[in-house]
């Protein structure tokens, strides 16, 4: 967990606190650990990068936890996050920074890291808005995982908004260092369907993400734009997609009638065992 604490008017407060997740520390901490707990870590290659869900945790917690269990492995090496989100208040052009230092949550304070900033920021889909994370939950809710599973990292917070799955590879090759560096793409998958359409859609599109085939819509996945841009990239470096859980909201805490997908993966080097 990072303690380090800039100025607090260069932190970007929690948004979703109490809400999508607890907001007392304690509890937080506790809720974490028991979803990680149960999760059952697998012992197998190591990620450089995650696909995660964004719902409150009631309802996508268990799926998240599928994908965070394993890092513990990776407490040690993993020194900065990489991570991108769909946004869902605030309409962006390209990829948004924030201009804050750090961002916090229940569990403490996350510093921005100010080196993979300068290495992105002049390419022209790269943006700076404060507004598009100020509400934006999609990356806040993977933070208590992750400051929970490593130890000290810095992040690098992109908003995805109208953007191409080029744009979001070009930005993730700038950006995809070695082992130090993790790549978290947050995504929950469709919306809203009934329970056998949405395990019907949400398994063929969990096929395509194995296949690393970059052609997933926003129907099929909220995050489609970053997800597209991690499969070209994750292509490009040779890695491998394995799909670690696949439920939705109807097996966790919703109704059945109208539910939300959710599917964890991890893509690893064919070559890149935890030992």
């Amino acid at each position: 967990m990072n303690h380090s604490t800039p100025a607090t008017a260069n932190i970007r407060p929690p948004a979703v606190a109490g809400a999508f997740y607890a907001g007392a520390a304690s509890v937080l901490a506790r809720d974490v650990l028991r979803l990680l707990n149960d999760a059952a870590p697998a012992a197998g290659r190591r990620a450089k990068a995650i696909i995660a869900p964004h719902a409150g945790y009631i309802y996508s917690g268990p799926i998240a936890a599928s994908v965070y269990a394993p890092l513990l492995a990776l407490r040690d090496t993993v020194r900065r996050v990489i991570l991108l989100g769909p946004t869902h208040r605030v309409a962006v052009a390209g990829l948004a920074l924030p201009s804050t230092r750090a961002f916090a949550t229940p569990l403490g304070v996350v510093p921005v890291d100010a080196v993979a900033v300068a290495a992105i920021e002049h390419l022209p889909q790269v943006v700076v808005s404060d507004a598009a994370h100020a509400l934006e939950h999609s990356l806040e809710v993977q933070l208590p995982f992750l400051q929970t599973v490593l130890e000290h990292f810095t992040l690098l917070p992109l908003a995805v908004g109208d953007a191409s799955a080029k744009q979001v590879a070009e930005v993730l090759e700038l950006l995809w260092g070695g082992d130090e560096t993790l790549i978290v793409i947050s995504s929950d998958l469709s919306h809203y369907l009934p329970y056998p359409v949405a395990c019907r859609t949400d398994a063929a599109t969990a096929r395509r993400i194995v296949a690393l085939e970059p052609h997933i819509d926003h129907q099929q996945a909220c995050g489609a734009t970053p997800v597209n841009g991690l499969l070209l990239a994750a292509q490009r470096h040779g890695l491998h997609a394995r799909l670690v859980d696949l439920r939705n909201s109807g097996d966790t805490a919703g109704d059945k009638s109208r539910v939300v997908g959710y599917g964890a993966f991890t893509f690893s080097a064919a070559h890149s065992d935890v030992h």
